[in-house]
């Protein structure tokens, strides 16, 4: 694995799911908990998107791969600083479902 590998899989996977996970602390108090996914995902695919295409540059097989990685970054971590954490008995729900492809 390389450095520049490295740095756009893990390093904008973890960033791009630490701003979902602050936007979601934020959105807490601020809406139903119901709604939070629906406004958190239009943000931060489109943050995901500008990151893909402006800062990381590869072809269509590493854009692949690192997905791959961010997928799995967001998966884990939203289960051992979500659901562990929080235990919310409703988390996977279809917006879960579709951020999760999207990124």
């Amino acid at each position: 694995m390389s450095k520049q590998f490295f740095k756009d899989a893990v390093g904008w996977g973890f960033n791009l799911w630490l701003v979902g996970y602050a936007l979601g602390i934020i959105f807490f108090a601020l809406v139903p908990p119901n709604t939070i996914g629906w406004i958190i995902t239009p943000i931060c695919t489109a943050l995901t998107l500008w990151i893909l295409f402006k800062k990381i540059n590869g072809t269509f097989r590493y854009y692949f791969f690192v997905a791959i990685v961010w997928l799995l970054i967001a998966v884990v971590c939203d289960y051992f600083l979500l659901v562990k954490a929080f235990n919310p008995t409703d988390y996977y729900k279809f917006d879960v479902y579709l951020y999760s492809l999207l990124g």
